[in-house]
């Protein structure tokens, strides 16, 4: 009689423990789960608050025009800022402008983020001399033996001539001869650069294999 009280207690000992421990892994599993989601949404928010964003300020040497803008953010392009961009780099004789090429404006903003570590001091506003070129108005350029090529990429919205203020365009040259990203033209008596996203390619100046180094 003793014998089958004291199994009987130990068997319900053990139902008890046995739902206990259950319950506890069941508790110890949604903690754990809690803990993932809050660290993946930590995760998440972390990089998308790190996520570098593009940004260029430029300055209309004919309009006298300046504009800073943010132009791409947390993975995408911001259409408003590239619309901004486009009348800011638009042909300024005939008042038109085009979607200029988002690979030109990551070309410029890889050249400034470069030029701007080695001079920190120096404020990194682009003085644009050409943008957006129409048809038109190259055609009329070239009649009056301004040098501009017949199917000169000002016409397709990828090519852009400045300078920086402060930097010799000869550094600004080099640098963005060494991103290899496309043409680029030095116009040292007019002091300014000219890039684009055609075929990579030089003219005006001849690069040396030291000037990337």
């Amino acid at each position: 009689m003793m014998m089958a009280t004291i199994m009987n207690v130990t068997a319900s000992l053990r139902e008890r423990l046995s739902t206990n421990l259950q319950a506890k892994s069941k508790l110890a599993i949604i903690a754990l789960f809690v803990a993932f989601m809050a660290l993946s949404l930590d995760v998440m928010a972390s990089g998308l608050m790190n996520k570098p964003v593009r940004s260029l300020s430029f300055y209309n040497t004919h309009t006298a025009e300046r504009l800073e803008t943010v132009y791409w953010a947390n993975g995408t392009y911001i259409q408003s800022s590239l619309q901004d961009i486009d009348n800011h780099l638009r042909d300024h004789r005939s008042g038109t402008n085009t979607n200029m090429d988002t690979a030109v404006l990551n070309y410029m903003h890889d050249v400034t983020r470069i030029l701007a570590r080695r001079y920190p001091q120096i404020e990194m506003r682009v003085h644009v001399i050409s943008g957006y070129r129409s048809p038109q108005t190259n055609a009329m350029l070239r009649a009056s033996g301004g040098g501009q090529g017949k199917k000169s990429r000002h016409i397709h919205g990828d090519a852009i001539d400045f300078r920086i203020p402060g930097i010799p365009t000869a550094e600004i040259r080099d640098v963005a001869w060494c991103l290899q990203r496309g043409g680029v033209g030095y116009y040292r008596s007019s002091d300014f650069v000219h890039i684009d996203t055609h075929t990579v390619r030089h003219w005006n100046w001849s690069p040396t294999s030291k000037i990337c180094n």
